[in-house]
């Protein structure tokens, strides 16, 4: 007997417990519902810290989570799954940063320079230590690294982990005894965002490799809805049954709620839709940016330091 071929689950939400204490039920829940149902997908995206359940289309999802609070009295918010956005550097450049702080005591000083260089995608990050003659000593070069690294946790542009860049520290200078870990630490952090203003920072949008089969009458209002919501059309060849398979990618956010998008297009109520291969590409988002070097105390916002971006055209050009 010939098995019955399920499409891979497109439409997804993140799910949030309405009431603690109940973690281990929605887990017993949904991985019995996803055992009975092929159809349903669940996965926790460590990068946004969600747990992501998909199906069908959105009513099939809220059948699911009706019958879940029905039978385990479990119930959840649902909201659209956050997207994984990142931040990068384009070209190589050059920071520094003099930490110098007097307070009628001990003082603290320590002064960086590092230059930064763009790294294949994916390659994540690289640091390396090229101080010669003791000008930083070897016991402050973690102290700069950490300045680095939480940089590339809370991002310089828009609040997205920063990722492929190589960090290489060249020279410094330090206090025999001002010098302390934490006036490292700051001169690190101010150095690399100094050096990641002159390096045309650019935030990564996730993309996904996306296929509609489609009656051949519906190409056009397919391929028309995919470049409205930002698709790009790679190529599309006919199949079996007069029906036209067209491939693009379109951003990650889209492309979760594509399923829905062709149910309301007539008659595309046909089509059948495949995506996967996730990818990372510049978002093509039309900033101006006003980078300003910073002259005094940070800006904070939750304990996150940023560049100065002005971004012209509205928030909803992020999305």
């Amino acid at each position: 007997m010939r098995s019955v071929a399920i499409p891979p689950p497109m439409y997804g939400v993140a799910l949030e417990l309405l009431e603690r204490g109940q973690e281990k039920k929605l887990s017993d829940s949904l991985h019995k519902l996803s055992t009975e149902d092929p159809s349903l997908l669940l996965k926790f995206n460590a990068q946004v810290n969600e747990t992501i359940l998909r199906g069908m289309g959105e009513l099939h999802l809220r059948l699911v989570l009706e019958r879940m609070k029905e039978e385990a009295g479990v119930e959840v918010a649902t909201h659209p799954p956050k997207i994984a956005y990142r931040e990068t550097v384009t070209r190589p450049a050059e920071g520094h940063h003099r930490h110098k702080k007097q307070s009628g005591g001990a003082g603290q000083f320590g002064e960086v320079f590092l230059k930064i260089e763009p790294l294949p995608r994916g390659s994540g990050y690289e640091f390396s230590n090229k101080v010669v003659g003791g000008n930083i000593p070897g016991q402050f070069i973690p102290a700069v690294e950490k300045g680095v690294k939480q940089v590339l946790d809370e991002g310089a542009v828009a609040g997205y982990p920063l990722q492929d860049v190589r960090v290489i520290v060249y020279d410094g200078k330090y206090h025999a005894v001002d010098s302390k870990e934490i006036a490292f630490v700051a001169a690190g952090k101010r150095a690399f965002m100094d050096a990641i203003s002159k390096a045309k920072p650019i935030v990564l949008e996730p993309l996904a490799k996306i296929e509609v089969t489609t009656p051949s009458g519906s190409v056009g209002d397919i391929t028309g809805h995919l470049s409205g919501i930002r698709g790009r059309i790679a190529g599309s060849d006919s199949v079996s049954g007069n029906r036209v398979k067209i491939s693009a990618q379109g951003a990650t956010l889209r492309a979760g709620r594509l399923s829905n998008d062709l149910l309301s297009l007539s008659p595309a109520a046909k089509a059948s839709l495949r995506w996967s291969s996730i990818i990372t590409k510049p978002h093509p988002s039309r900033y101006r940016r006003s980078w300003k070097r910073p002259s005094g105390p940070p800006t904070t916002s939750k304990g996150q330091v940023f560049l100065s971006v002005s971004i012209h055209g509205g928030a909803s050009s992020l999305w």
